[in-house]
């Protein structure tokens, strides 16, 4: 069954199922029932998608295509073909972009007295001499204007800067035809909104700091006269190689390799529509640059700076109110911690619930005389971390702090390696992880004497332990002191230490050498239990499902009648609807006003539910190529809890999009029913507990998953 499930045509390519879910963000873009400003942050999240998009995916596939490596991937295709469909559908969605902004925001913007400035030329006198002077008091100072002759070379131009390239002549070149070629980067240390005065005194009007430093470019070249001006970014290949087996020293390497990042191959060119074509040849030269590859933008470059305009005052209306993270109901401020911990297990939902306990329960064991050790892994925290503070300082407590600082963890290696620099000079053991892995797990083991001996305390979580980034997105943790999975962290911490392995696990679930058997074994007991005629239920709630193996066994499970509903935010290489194959599954995707990124998964057990969470999603890299912990939710207040983010996620008819059998998604039809929006339903739900209220009333809405009806 499985050869006959494990086709090409069963799966859809991941790198254009990626694009698909920005398509998504996109959509709650143009999603007018929504408030403007927070359209323009989606807008803007849609063009920093992209970047990464280009700057890791894209350019792995450029890799391949360079080395002639020709293999298909699940869906058939070979890395050429896989880029040739990219660029046909990045354009689609870059044209989209700008049609939105342009036809749609511009003119919302203005009807709310917000005016964007779209060219220097609409500027009035009293404007124009307000940014002239702007320009010499405030950037003329930090510019570094760089020609091109047979004297001076091309320069550097960085990854993602945005600049202006301009072309120059002699003045007494009166015919215009010996020109050259000069550029200047737009100072990213300068605000790229600049607010200047009105016309009317009820509107705020904003310029963008390229087209004031583009009125004013002939000041840098006094000399020479500019013969036209335009800006233009590039788009480097950001994905380090890194030979670990040969590096003697991984810190040293990765800090090696990370200044080749300015120097990576350009794989996108983005230049203002309309650009001379003179100045346009130039760049394609020097950057190696074929026309697939070539974006003409009709607007501004770079809409990441809409960010920075939704967060402007004074339009609170046309903004959602910012939502506070409540306090966690079963913690008590006024208590010690681990007497509460070892009272109960306690689930935690961010950003609903606030992160501070996962903050404080570090914090209190580096102060507690009784802790006698804390060890934690760490991805990505934030550039302030009070975690990271308080790890230094139980260090300078005396007590015995081993963190694992994960060097390769994307774009966070520069900061994570001041971080590890700053833990080691704190008297902290800091480990790199294992080589040809990285370390995604989340976890922190604090060793504590108690009266009646040694206790283990855990916290395991499916986030980043990111004070920031758990303000906006929906994570879920466990705070526990069982004894068997306080084993197993300490197996966990002398695995990545000493590369112990352990013989068994009493309760965790740890890739890459066990999660993804395990992970099948649950799969194929609900199989088995279709098979036999009892229900049988699956529910996986994780960020990318691309994982062949894993969705074969899915497609089996369906044909026995398994019943299986999938919550998965971004890729997704399983088909739905494809007769014989998955017929019971469903997918759906929530894009709401916090990312979700909880990793859930439910399996019926013929009555005897059973619930994990964790790091890992549904992929080859988490499954066998990163350490992963998934871990039980056995507690039943706990499970219960769990179970509701799931039922509750199902029921969404506002935010989710649903997969289709051609591989679109299409938002939930709400016509005539109660609208449920998940996000905004935890909100509440998290504000009536923190004040005691009774929530029994909106329970009501939803039918309980965790009973299955049998046909």
């Amino acid at each position: 069954m499985s050869e006959a499930l494990n086709k090409p045509e069963n799966f859809w390519n991941r790198e254009l199922s990626w694009l698909e879910f920005n398509y998504r963000v996109m959509s709650e873009a143009r999603d007018k029932s929504l408030p403007l400003f927070e359209r323009l942050k989606f807008l803007s999240i849609t063009a920093s998608n992209l970047d990464e998009f280009f700057m890791i995916r894209v350019a792995s596939l450029k890799d391949m295509v360079h080395a002639k490596y020709n293999k298909k991937d699940i869906a058939g295709m070979t890395p050429a073909v896989q880029l040739e469909k990219i660029y046909e559908k990045t354009h689609e969605m870059v044209n989209l972009q700008y049609s939105t902004y342009n036809r749609s925001f511009l003119p919302a913007l203005k009807a709310n007295h917000l005016i964007i400035v779209t060219s220097y030329e609409d500027l009035n006198e009293e404007q124009e001499k307000y940014v002239d002077e702007y320009f010499m008091r405030d950037v003329y100072p930090v510019l570094t204007p760089m020609a091109v002759d047979s004297s001076r070379p091309f320069p550097l131009v960085r990854n993602k800067t945005l600049n202006i390239g301009a072309l120059i002549c002699s003045h007494d070149d009166k015919e215009k035809v010996n020109y050259d070629f000069a550029t200047v980067q737009v100072p990213s240390v300068l605000p790229r909104v600049v607010r200047i005065p009105s016309e009317n005194k009820e509107d705020t009007t904003i310029i963008l700091l390229e087209q004031i430093i583009e009125k004013n470019i002939q000041k840098l070249f006094l000399n020479y006269k500019v013969l036209c001006a335009y800006p233009y970014r590039i788009i480097r290949n950001a994905d380090l190689t890194i030979e670990e087996d040969e590096a003697a020293d991984l810190l040293k390497e990765i800090q090696k390799q990370l200044k080749k990042r300015q120097w990576g191959e350009v794989i996108r060119l983005e230049v203002e529509e309309g650009m001379d074509k003179r100045l346009l040849k130039i760049l394609k030269s020097e950057f190696k640059a074929e026309e697939s590859y070539i974006y003409k933008i009709n607007g501004p470059l770079d809409l990441t700076f809409l960010m920075k305009v939704s967060g402007l005052e004074g339009f609170e209306h046309l903004k959602y109110e910012k939502y506070v993270p409540q306090p966690v109901k079963e913690l008590n401020h006024d208590e010690d911690i681990f007497t509460q911990i070892r009272r109960q297990d306690i689930v935690l939902h961010h950003p609903y619930q606030t992160f501070d306990p996962v903050v404080d329960f570090v914090r209190q064991a580096s102060k507690d005389p009784n802790v006698l050790a804390i060890k934690q892994t760490l991805y990505r925290v934030s550039g302030n971390s009070p975690i990271i503070a308080s790890l230094a300082a139980a260090a300078e407590n005396g007590k015995q702090v081993t963190v694992l600082v994960e060097l390769k963890a994307r774009f966070d290696e520069e900061n994570n390696i001041v971080w590890a620099k700053m833990l080691e000079k704190a008297g902290c053991h800091v480990i790199y992880g294992l080589v040809g892995l990285k370390t995604h797990s989340k976890i922190t083991l604090v060793v504590r004497r108690d009266e009646d001996g040694i206790r283990r305390y855990v916290h395991l979580g499916t986030g980043n332990y990111n004070d920031a980034t758990a303000k906006q997105y929906t994570d879920l943790g466990l705070l526990t002191c069982q004894d068997p999975i306080g084993e197993d962290a300490t197996a966990v911490f002398n695995m990545l230490s000493g590369y112990s392995e352990p013989l068994h696990w009493n309760k965790l679930l740890v890739a890459p050498l066990w999660l993804r058997n395990r992970f099948l074994e649950l799969i194929g007991r609900e199989t088995a239990n279709a098979k036999a005629g009892k229900p049988a239920h699956i529910i996986a709630k994780v960020n990318s499902l691309c994982d062949a193996q894993i969705i074969t066994a899915l497609y089996e499970a369906s044909n026995a009648g398994v019943k299986i509903e999938l919550i998965v935010r971004g890729i997704c290489c399983l088909k739905t609807g494809i007769k014989g194959v998955s017929e019971n599954i469903t997918v759906r995707s929530i894009v709401g006003n916090f990312l979700e990124h909880a990793r859930i998964f439910y399996f019926y057990n013929n009555g005897w539910e059973e619930v994990y969470m964790g790091s890992a999603d549904w992929m080859p890299r988490n499954l066998d190529k990163r350490v992963e912990i998934t871990f039980p939710v056995e507690d039943e207040a706990c499970k219960k809890k769990v179970m509701e983010v799931l039922r509750i996620q199902l029921a969404d008819n506002v935010k989710a999009h649903i997969l289709q059998p051609d591989g679109t998604y299409e938002k939930v039809d709400k016509r005539g029913k109660t609208l449920i929006c998940a996000q905004e339903y935890f909100c509440e739900l998290a504000r009536k507990e923190a004040a005691g209220e009774d929530n029994d009333e909106p329970k009501r809405v939803f039918e309980p998953l965790y009973h299955v009806e049998e046909e």
